[in-house]
């Protein structure tokens, strides 16, 4: 696979999602860019934002096993990884597992489980594996996990520890789409069946998981300039000296930063990166995973215009 086709797969990629989810052209880009580096994602918006069939849509487009968690505040660990049961008739232990066994896992309202059971993903994220019974099960090397919670409600909800967050790549906001677009949704809607599946079968699977291999290859061949990688640790360690974070991002998130910034080149056909890469990325890789001054709160700053302030005090390289 050469750049200029991964570039004309990633394009294909967006009009067969923006077939069904209309408005949130960001969110795609940034989903189609944490598949290619490797990373997860949390989607997080009011209801209504089409979270749920952005992500069901996005596996749709993917010929790869899809698998679907509702978190609930009664679902135990088991029910994410699954269990030994006991085979009377062959006197073993049978492992039946759970839906964390996919290679695309949808974690949806992932906030309304307990932190025992949130906990259940951190190996899986990080690793790509889970360990039960003391025996090492892998998940392959496309397993990524998509999440979505709600911001609003607080009642029945649990915050995701922050070892959990910092091992998404992404958090992404989804808001309300302009009016013009909420139309056309409207009208596309009116001129179908009502039934919520019947949108997301119209996506058609384009790319399976020899292809993704591939372009995977060919990101890693990408090799990123040091005043990239210099201006990316700036701005990482600028959130640790800022007096509106009490605490700021970690190494990983640098790196995870550095890992994007090579998928975004490539899915715009470019075997190099620019500033502008890292620009758009920082928020969403950032947002998440830093934690903001009791001054800042009560002022009202939010961790979007705390990080848009360092970005713009950070001297971009030319």
């Amino acid at each position: 696979m050469t750049l200029d086709e991964l570039f004309a797969h990633a394009e294909a990629l967006r009009a067969e999602i923006g077939k069904v989810v209309q408005g949130q052209q960001e969110a795609v880009d940034l989903l189609l860019t944490a598949l290619f580096a490797r990373g997860h994602v949390l989607l997080e918006g009011p209801p209504g934002t089409a979270k749920t069939l952005l992500a069901r849509s996005f596996a749709g487009a993917l010929n790869l096993e899809f698998g679907r968690i509702q978190f609930t505040p009664d679902l135990m660990p088991g029910d994410v990884l699954g269990t030994s049961i006991y085979n009377f008739q062959t006197s073993e232990f049978v492992l039946t597992k759970g839906p964390v066994f996919s290679q695309i896992l949808l974690a949806d309202e992932i906030n309304r489980a307990p932190p025992k059971t949130q906990a259940a993903l951190l190996q899986a994220m990080n690793e790509r594996m889970v360990t039960i019974d003391g025996t090492d099960h892998s998940l392959g090397a496309e397993f990524i996990v998509v999440a979505t919670q709600n911001p609003i409600e607080q009642q029945g909800t649990y915050p995701l520890p922050e070892a959990q967050l910092d091992r998404f790549l992404f958090k992404v906001n989804l808001t309300f789409p302009p009016e013009d677009v909420e139309f056309s949704i409207l009208r596309q809607h009116a001129a179908e069946p009502l039934d919520f599946l019947s949108a997301t079968q119209t996506v058609n699977p384009l790319l399976d998981g020899e292809m993704m291999a591939e372009a995977r290859k060919l990101i890693d061949g990408i090799v990123l300039d040091d005043d990239i990688l210099a201006y990316i640790l700036r701005l990482v360690r600028a959130t640790r000296e800022s007096a509106d974070i009490a605490f700021g991002a970690s190494t990983r998130a640098a790196d995870a930063i550095a890992g994007a910034a090579r998928a975004t080149a490539a899915l715009n056909g470019r075997d190099f990166a620019i500033p502008d890469d890292v620009k758009n990325l920082i928020i969403h890789a950032l947002q998440h995973r830093i934690v903001l001054s009791p001054s800042a709160e009560i002022e009202g700053r939010g961790a979007r215009q705390v990080l848009e302030n360092i970005l713009n005090q950070i001297e971009a390289p030319r």
